[in-house]
């Protein structure tokens, strides 16, 4: 088989080497390549218009928000991501501080700002505390069965559970409370399936758990947005590097292949191209998701790969994170809020019955973090949510995702929640008007609303008055 593409490298000296993707790992394989003197003939073949990968940003909703990667976790010496991000100049002061680089956070996330329950009321910050503390401990115990000669249970959701018993065996409190506790437990639980990629922890093996290395410091997102490291990556590059547009077929290995330019020179590598393309080279660095390599595993390398290389590709498992954005008139959540956790009552890890995803898809949601915005208050969220609920998100319209979280409505009125009439008696008879009119627009877009003054009528527009407190992701 010869090559037939018209960009194929002139004849020259030193080994060609491809590069099968345009995310982080291929911009940072060949970033490192072009800076070597022994590789000058390189290629980088991405699928699609852009490099990046599962890196990108966009400008929405007055700030930056990340469709992809969001955080760097343990941003400190040891993380090349941060030093890169530090050499170009793309994270904050605050970011940069050996003080940040120096926290410990044992890969855990941090406490929310604060915590609602679905029934309506906020959740006690000392009991969430308590319940952080103790799943988080039992996590770090999970680390330690790494060299174990056995484990007490064959995943870390088991253990956890098992553990978890042992503990509710020692609670005195009301049975509200123990059940609260475990509805907290629950979102813990939820939150570890979103930061180990996965449906349930009862699929995450015990015994390998411990092999994932934690780094020092408090993760950090990019101020500018990740993508401006991808870009400056790729900016470092020659410019003819990066071919687009360019979906691989086929790797075609352990051949000997020629090419009409360079007469009497054999390559053991050839990639096809979707659009009959063909690149010999001596090397090819594949960096495609794992979702790619296990779809197209049995047409994509040609011969096959090797048994225990083919074997490794269909074992390792992973799963599926999606985000939901929601963007609000006015912020209903203090302006140092950060976080806000979503506690479901009536969840409990303990049990194991699910219910149909239809019905209870949302309840995977672990809550809401709070996007950073230009100049003014932020006035949107970013939920995050795993596995299965997850996927069955992906084939609901956006309008039946945002009816499925404004059914669960659970609307806050009281004079405390009016932004300008707080402590007075009109400040809250006028927050009882303003969500009863939230809910008529919700109900029956069409209804026609009584006048004002009439004895159910609504309250004349009052400054001030949207925002309130209203949740539709409970």
């Amino acid at each position: 088989m010869q090559s037939s593409d018209r960009q194929a490298e002139a004849p020259g000296r030193g080994p060609r080497v491809l590069v099968v993707g345009g995310g982080i790992a291929g911009l940072g394989a060949a970033q490192r390549l072009c800076c070597h003197p022994a590789f000058p003939h390189l290629r980088v073949l991405e699928a699609t218009a852009r490099a990046g990968g599962r890196i990108r940003s966009e400008r929405s909703f007055g700030g930056v928000v990340e469709v992809g990667a969001h955080w760097i976790h343990g941003p400190s010496q040891g993380n090349p991501v941060f030093q890169l991000a530090a050499k170009y100049g793309l994270l904050g002061e605050k970011a940069l501080s050996e003080e940040n680089q120096l926290i410990e956070t044992g890969g855990h996330v941090g406490l929310p700002s604060v915590s609602y329950a679905s029934s309506g009321g906020s959740v006690s910050p000392e009991l969430v505390a308590e319940m952080a503390r103790l799943f988080y401990s039992l996590i770090d115990q999970t680390r330690e069965f790494l060299h174990a000669a056995e484990t007490p249970a064959p995943s870390v959701g088991e253990y956890l559970k098992k553990e978890i018993r042992q503990h509710m065996a020692g609670w005195t409190e009301e049975e509200e409370t123990k059940r609260l506790k475990l509805a907290i437990l629950n979102n813990l639980f939820n939150v570890e399936c979103c930061v180990s990629g996965t449906h349930s922890m009862d699929l995450v093996a015990l015994a390998p758990f411990g092999e994932y290395t934690v780094l020092p410091g408090l993760d950090c997102t990019f101020p500018g947005g990740y993508q401006g490291l991808t870009d400056r990556i790729m900016a470092s590059l020659p410019k003819d590097v990066m071919v687009f547009n360019k979906p691989v077929k086929t790797i075609h290995w352990d051949g000997c292949f020629e090419e009409a330019s360079a007469p009497g020179e054999t390559f053991p590598v050839l990639v096809e191209c979707e659009d009959g393309g063909c690149f010999p080279a001596h090397h090819v660095v594949v960096t495609v998701p794992l979702g790619f390599l296990k779809e197209r595993l049995d047409t994509f390398f040609e011969p096959p790969l090797p048994t225990e290389k083919a074997e490794a590709i269909r074992k390792i498992g992973f799963g599926t994170n999606n985000k939901i954005f929601l963007e609000f008139e006015e912020p209903f959540w203090q302006p140092d809020c950060q976080h806000i956790q979503v506690v479901w009552r009536d969840t409990s890890p303990l049990e194991d019955a699910a219910p149909k995803l239809q019905d209870a898809w949302f309840k995977k949601l672990v809550g809401f973090w709070v996007l950073p915005s230009f100049g003014r208050a932020s006035q949107a969220l970013c939920g995050f949510i795993a596995g299965l609920e997850s996927e069955f998100m992906e084939t609901l319209s956006d309008e039946d995702v945002l009816l499925s979280l404004t059914q669960l409505q659970v609307l806050f009125a009281g004079e405390a929640t009016h932004r300008t009439f707080y402590s007075t008696t009109h400040g809250a008879l006028l927050s009882g008007w303003r969500e009863a009119d939230r809910l008529i627009a919700l109900w029956d877009s069409q209804a026609q609303r009584p006048e004002p003054g009439s004895e159910l009528g609504s309250a004349p527009p009052v400054p001030g008055s949207r925002g309130g407190w209203p949740h539709p992701f409970l």
